[in-house]
């Protein structure tokens, strides 16, 4: 994943950059990530530059498998069964949807539409592709992931690996 030569690594992120954008965000980075963006911060390439990307842009990067969900309740007719019924009314279910969505583990980008959950005193989490409510597994693990290995992830994360296709 890094080899293709189009991306940069720039110096890792210091404990207190680390601290700071998990308390800027609200979430706090699994131990991998943490880990691997400490040895070093890949830039370009769809990589997610914590350290000098527009916060803005990070925010929406965050927001995103969520209102993906949201968009596929509106647009595609997506229900999540663990949701219960759907309600009738459009309003009601994207309400609902949000409801649900504020209670799973929040994703954290780590290139292009692939993410780790959030979670201090968590690793070996799975790298999942989510686009809306099409959900893969790209990488057993963020190592798997970087060096390009396919595997079954021995680990799932609450709601989004029940997406799996």
């Amino acid at each position: 994943m890094l080899g293709d030569g189009t991306v940069i690594v720039a110096p890792g992120l210091t404990d207190a950059e680390l601290a700071g954008t998990e308390a800027e965000f609200g979430f706090e980075f699994d131990d991998d990530h943490r880990a691997f963006l400490a040895a070093g911060l890949p830039v370009g390439d769809s990589w997610p530059d914590w350290r000098d990307a527009p916060r803005r842009a990070l925010q929406q990067r965050l927001a995103l498998p969520a209102e993906g969900i949201l968009f596929a309740v509106e647009w595609r007719g997506f229900w999540f069964d663990g949701w219960g019924a759907r309600p009738a009314r459009m309003k009601d279910a994207l309400r609902s949807a949000r409801y649900h969505l504020e209670r799973v583990p929040q994703l954290v980008p780590v290139h292009a539409n692939c993410y780790l959950p959030a979670g201090r005193g968590s690793q070996g989490n799975p790298v999942l592709s989510v686009y809306q409510a099409d959900v893969k597994c790209c990488g057993a693990d963020l190592l798997g992931y970087v060096e390009g290995r396919d595997g079954a992830a021995e680990k799932t994360v609450p709601f989004w690996s029940e997406l799996i296709s």
